[in-house]
């Protein structure tokens, strides 16, 4: 059988609509306007050091080793007040924010102390700057062998960190506590080697300081830096000493909010720094501290530049 023919006629082209040609003109060029348009809105954005949410409010990158701790929650609660997106950047160990704040992977961190930075800055030729001070908190002596200071025995080991930033108050905290001698009393730049084991009590073992608290199943007790006792739940009402956060003697142990020397002076950066101010974030601190914790919002920046400074001559001297 065949396949039938159709005999319908063959339908009419439809027509041009009208002005067709000068209407896709127009189309473009409004597109391309508009493409120029959002490419200068980007590029000020990138000038500025801001990148833009979708709900219109600015991002503000912040690098932390303590992203899990909650007062985070309440900062990013104040900044949204303000018309600012937090977005809290994890690292997992000391030796990535800066680096990554240098490089512009984020645009400012919370982390650190002034020595730390001091240490950092000298040794890789940077200018990372403290943007404000936030708080300060004891440095601590814990054990799970012993409940008492006097009951260390003559050669017990102590483990310290390792890192040069902390290692020098660990070995001031053994001093005060009477456990060790220092060459020249010490400083904050001390090391092992200035530790007279002759007129000293206990060994010290330097060690990562995130491996500190885990440390304590094997040595006599550990200097342990208050993030990583917090992570690792160690008992804070059975730590066997800890230093005066309050004193001069603590300044190179401000924690900060660290920036690069070039946008110290961004308004948007200067208002978030200004929420570790907020009582709400305050609080939140103290208690995430155990109660432990010093704030020291109100430092003045022109403090905080001038220990910096100091900090950082030293060490470049020690290191000539």
């Amino acid at each position: 059988m065949s396949t039938p023919v159709s005999s319908a006629p063959t339908p009419e082209a439809l027509p041009d609509k009208p002005g067709g040609h000068h209407t896709g003109l127009i189309i473009g060029a409004i597109i391309v306007t508009l493409a120029i348009i959002a490419g200068i809105v980007f590029a000020i954005a990138k000038n500025t050091g801001h990148d833009f949410a979708a709900d219109g409010k600015t991002t503000v990158k912040i690098g932390t080793t303590e992203a899990a701790n909650d007062y985070w929650n309440v900062i990013k609660k104040k900044a949204a007040a303000e018309g600012i997106n937090i977005e809290v950047v994890s690292f997992n160990d000391y030796t990535q924010p800066n680096v990554a704040l240098s490089q512009g992977q984020i645009d400012l961190n919370a982390f650190q102390h002034l020595l730390f930075l001091a240490d950092y800055d000298a040794k890789n030729n940077d200018n990372i700057t403290a943007l404000a001070a936030t708080y300060v908190v004891p440095l601590n002596i814990y054990s799970k062998k012993y409940q008492r200071l006097s009951q260390l025995p003559t050669g017990a080991t102590i483990a310290i960190p390792n890192d040069a930033a902390n290692q020098g108050r660990a070995l001031l905290v053994l001093q005060e506590a009477g456990l060790v001698k220092l060459r020249g009393s010490g400083s904050a730049l001390s090391t092992p080697a200035d530790v007279l084991a002759n007129q000293s009590k206990v060994k010290v073992k330097a060690i990562d300081a995130a491996q500190a608290a885990a440390s304590l199943e094997g040595v006599d007790g550990a200097v342990v830096n208050n993030n990583f006792a917090t992570d690792a739940g160690l008992d804070r009402s059975k730590v066997l000493y800890h230093d005066d956060a309050t004193g001069k003697s603590a300044d190179p142990y401000l924690n900060i909010i660290a920036v690069k020397d070039a946008d110290k002076n961004n308004p948007t950066y200067q208002k978030v720094a200004k929420l570790w101010s907020d009582p709400d974030v305050k609080k939140a601190i103290v208690k995430q501290s155990g109660g432990t914790a010093k704030i020291a919002s109100g430092r003045p920046k022109a403090d905080l530049d001038n220990i910096l400074s100091d900090l950082t001559t030293n060490i470049k001297k020690s290191n000539s």
